[in-house]
């Protein structure tokens, strides 16, 4: 089959892999209809090329058809039409059966001292096949699938494997108060739907966006979108009655703008030897920062910041000082998937399309394209939101 695979850094490219079999009485085999381009996959592009081996599958945003189970599938049968969540949880643990699937006892990976193991994500993450593919193995398949309709088209229902719901837990942590005020730092996919959910809860929304393209994209959908610049801050601060927003969504994460002197050792520590360069990052590591202290600057006293986007460092300093003294909360982790899906598909199926599932994609295109779109997301080149792939 065709895959996308990481074979360096800034180097993807569309490979003929081994077609996936079932392994475990409990897998099944999916044949993938439609899949996306995650900013997460970019950190794989850019960053995290220690624990990543030449030839691995990308990819943690897929839908299909099922094609093949194995004997102890009960839930799934062939001809299914499902979208995987990204997780891969087992679903019967405590913490899966607390709604945090992403921290599966069952499938963390222990070795990394990680959660729940992630499709196409790093050995971090168990380094599980990805997406981004032809065909997908999935474990615990009876779990990890959601079941969806055979009409609409795979639009309506491909960002529930990942981004969707990850906007979702993001406005659920950032506890904006009845007819509040939320920043969001960030415009990319999950910030356009953080930016969608809130104005549909009836929050105002304010977001801060350096690309034109992103900026207007965001105020069709209700939001007041901002370019950064100086005075900026003030600016906000002064539309929220000089307190500052009630809660911030910083849907930006580890690579933010700023922070050049981070940018590079990041850089740099990614050139190294593989087994050198994991212990940095693991004991080591620091994110670009800017955005979260952004988040902790503008966020009223005894305000909600919540963070959607990705941080991996552990050797980060938070002003811890500031945090405690405006009372701030923080709230943060990879998305428990399926705890949302509830709440989440009945709106993803509406037909008036209340969330604007139909209007994030900017890039459609064949499996082939992969390597030149990655470059084209990362770059925020060609107006591009979101890369939808068709294998």
């Amino acid at each position: 089959m065709k895959a996308v695979t990481w074979q360096g850094r800034r180097h993807i490219s569309v490979e003929e892999v081994p077609d996936p079999r079932i392994e475990e009485p409990t897998d099944a085999i999916v044949q993938v209809s439609s899949t996306a381009i995650c900013g997460s996959d970019l950190h794989l592009y850019e960053i995290l090329g220690p624990f990543l081996d030449a030839g691995d599958v990308l990819g943690h945003e897929p839908m299909g058809t099922v094609v093949e189970v194995g004997s102890d599938v009960h839930g799934l049968a062939v001809g299914d039409r499902v979208v995987i969540p990204f997780n891969i949880a087992c679903g019967e643990c405590w913490m899966c059966r607390h709604g945090l699937q992403s921290q599966c006892e069952t499938t963390q990976v222990r070795e990394y001292g990680s959660g729940a193991a992630l499709f196409g994500y790093t050995k971090l993450y168990g380094q599980v096949p990805g997406g981004q593919a032809e065909l997908l193995r999935v474990p615990l398949a009876d779990h990890n699938h959601i079941r969806v309709a055979d009409e609409p088209p795979d639009e309506r229902y491909l960002y529930l494997s990942d981004i969707l719901p990850t906007a979702w837990q993001g406005v659920e942590y950032a506890d904006v108060p009845d007819d509040g005020t939320l920043v969001v730092l960030g415009l990319g996919p999950v910030g356009q739907f953080v930016s969608r959910i809130a104005v549909r809860r009836g929050c105002r929304v304010l977001a801060i966006e350096p690309v034109d393209e992103r900026r207007a994209m965001a105020e069709r959908h209700g939001v007041e979108a901002f370019a950064p610049g100086d005075g900026l801050l003030d600016e906000l601060r002064d539309a929220t009655d000089g307190r500052g927003p009630d809660s911030v969504v910083d849907a930006v994460g580890l690579e933010a703008h700023g922070s050049p002197a981070v940018g590079f050792a990041q850089k740099t520590v990614g050139m190294l030897p593989d087994p050198i360069a994991q212990r940095l990052m693991q004991r080591a590591g620091m994110d670009r920062l800017s955005a979260l202290y952004t988040a902790i600057d503008l966020v009223r006293r005894g305000g909600t910041i919540s963070l959607s986007g990705v941080y991996a460092g552990d050797a980060d300093i938070l002003p811890m000082k500031t945090l405690f003294d405006k009372q701030v909360s923080l709230r943060m982790g990879q998305c428990n998937v399926k705890h949302w899906i509830g709440q989440l598909l009945p709106l993803v199926e509406d037909p008036a399309d209340p969330l604007g599932v139909m209007d994030l994609a900017t890039h459609r295109a064949p499996l082939d394209d992969a390597p030149g779109l990655y470059e084209t997301f990362q770059k925020k080149a060609d107006g591009c939101v979101k890369v939808v792939l068709q294998p």
